[in-house]
């Protein structure tokens, strides 16, 4: 005979109905987070490791797509006794001198920017009322990496390449030395011509003018000394606005 003695049927069903409240109270303590206690460290999550496509990020070189401007502050400017009119913004191709081609303008695509101003000039002392001596036609270009070293190098090229050329039927020589102490390198080309009259007669001497090229870093100047109506420019003034255009390009850079 069994010594099991069964539950009474009202005992039964009341355990019966706790259960599920059993289950209740454990699921929920399960699914209840803790409090880290006073002064634990709190948890951490390992930080998210970058995607390896993703490369550092870096402040992007002007040949990135930064615009490059070249402010009218880095041209240089005349005293005011040699000024015969203010300085005055030009297309780049039509302030670059042209010889046999297009020698001056073979900076390629290493040139973020490019400007160009004329400054007409006159003699100390001379009236108002006078016409200029010359003007000189200014341009500036920026390159990204060595760009600025490798122009001078083409110009080089070129410039030994044409000993002369025509310029409206008359005979333009060309001869180019180096122009030392003048920026990190400098070159200076002299033009010479039968001199003409207003009327075109040639008048049996001749007449001249310069252009210097200069690189200051990065940049690299070209000033185009012309002389009024086809006469000769000024040497004196070309060499000390090539000396004052560097110190201005190099004081704007810094």
């Amino acid at each position: 005979m069994s010594r099991y003695t069964p539950l009474p049927v009202t005992r039964t069903r009341r355990a019966l109905a706790l259960l599920p409240l059993l289950g209740a109270v454990t699921l929920a303590a399960a699914c209840t987070t803790t409090e880290d206690p006073p002064g634990s460290a709190p948890a951490t999550t390992a930080p998210a490791t970058a995607s390896a496509s993703a490369p550092p990020t870096e402040p992007p070189s002007p040949s990135a797509g930064t615009p490059v401007t070249i402010p009218t502050s880095a041209f240089v400017e005349l005293p005011a006794e040699l000024r015969k009119s203010p300085r005055r913004t030009t297309p780049v191709a039509e302030a670059l001198p042209k010889l046999c081609g297009n020698e001056f303008g073979t900076g390629g695509r290493q040139v973020t920017a490019s400007a160009a101003m004329t400054v007409t000039y006159q003699k100390a002392g001379e009236p108002s009322s006078n016409v200029p001596q010359g003007m000189i036609h200014q341009t500036i270009f920026t390159f990204d990496g060595d760009g600025a070293s490798g122009y001078l190098g083409r110009l080089r090229t070129a410039v030994q390449a044409c000993p002369s050329y025509d310029q409206a039927g008359i005979r333009v020589t060309v001869k180019s030395q180096a122009l030392p102490g003048v920026g990190d390198e400098a070159l200076l080309l002299t033009r010479t011509w039968p001199e003409t009259s207003l009327n075109g007669e040639r008048t049996g001497d001749t007449a001249s003018s310069q252009i210097a090229v200069a690189r200051v870093d990065s940049a690299v100047t070209v000033l185009d000394d012309q002389g009024w109506e086809g006469t000769s420019g000024n040497p004196a003034i070309l060499d000390r606005v090539v000396r004052d255009g560097v110190r201005t390009i190099d004081a704007w850079q810094r």
